[in-house]
């Protein structure tokens, strides 16, 4: 299901023993657009420390009752490596906290998730041992293409031939926990419209100049279906923002990736003829 990233914030994180605190924000992966983690505020229960909640540790999202249920204890989060989440996360933070939590690594395979579709399939304890894990900490990177939703928020967004807007949100999908649009607010270009851009379209973004560069022209986001925030979005309604501007649909191109049995049940599950 797809719905607005804005609903991420404020949400509770309930452990398996009590909530742990509220979303504060997220960090996505520049180059893949997949949400990697949540930054969670946990509150006086941990002295106001911020911590990081990975979507392999979700089970369930209740967006009516604005909840996460994660399959992690509160004492688990206690202990979980420490992340200044007001400077850049590292490939070897990260390394550190999926360590700690015995996950996978989501980088290096051919899928959004690594080896995997969505953080469920990342869910199973890694059974490296200690040693292994310490050892692949040491020789990761230091850079791990994770940029903050509140930090893009607002970046300017460039057509071939001028400015259209700026970031307003980002459209999300709750399983695969992927952006998959995002929320472009046209008011000083276009006022009262919004419009969608599939990350796809991006060509590059600008952490400097805080700009994300699109390679569509102007006129075709002009004449291109309007978005309404306020209206679920629909399979029909991402099909003609495909069409309108002749780039196939990110459940396509997936399914093109997948193995042959998962393509047949991409296709029937998006009902695609």
């Amino acid at each position: 299901m797809l719905t607005n990233a804005r609903n991420l914030k404020g949400l509770a994180i309930r452990a398996t023993d009590g909530e742990l605190g509220t979303v504060v924000q997220f960090y996505f992966d520049d180059e893949t657009w997949g949400i990697r983690y949540l930054t969670v505020e946990t509150g006086g229960w941990l002295g106001g420390r911020q911590v990081l909640i990975s979507p392999i540790s979700v089970v369930h999202a209740d967006w009516q009752a604005k909840r996460l249920d994660i399959a992690l204890t509160k004492s688990q989060v206690e202990h979980s490596p420490g992340v200044d989440t007001h400077l850049p996360v590292s490939r070897q933070h990260e390394a550190a906290f999926l360590g700690y939590y015995g996950y996978p690594y989501y980088w290096g395979g051919p899928y959004l998730w690594g080896e995997a579709f969505s953080p469920a399939g990342l869910a199973l304890p890694d059974t490296a041992s200690a040693e292994a894990a310490a050892d692949r900490i040491a020789r990761e990177s230091q850079d791990s293409h994770l940029r903050s939703s509140e930090a893009v928020t607002g970046y300017y967004i460039d057509a071939i031939d001028g400015e259209i807007g700026h970031v307003d949100s980002y459209l999300m999908d709750d399983e695969a926990w992927a952006i998959r649009y995002v929320e472009v607010a046209t008011r000083n270009w276009w006022p009262g419209r919004k419009v969608l851009i599939s990350p796809a379209w991006v060509e590059r973004v600008s952490w400097t100049d805080s700009r994300v560069y699109v390679g569509l022209s102007r006129e075709s986001i002009r004449n291109g279906p309007e978005y309404d925030d306020s209206t679920p979005i629909t399979r029909e309604y991402e099909n003609r923002l495909h069409l309108h501007y002749g780039r196939p649909p990110y459940w396509l191109i997936e399914a093109d990736h997948a193995p042959s049995f998962a393509t047949t049940a991409v296709y029937l599950g998006a009902g695609v003829p």
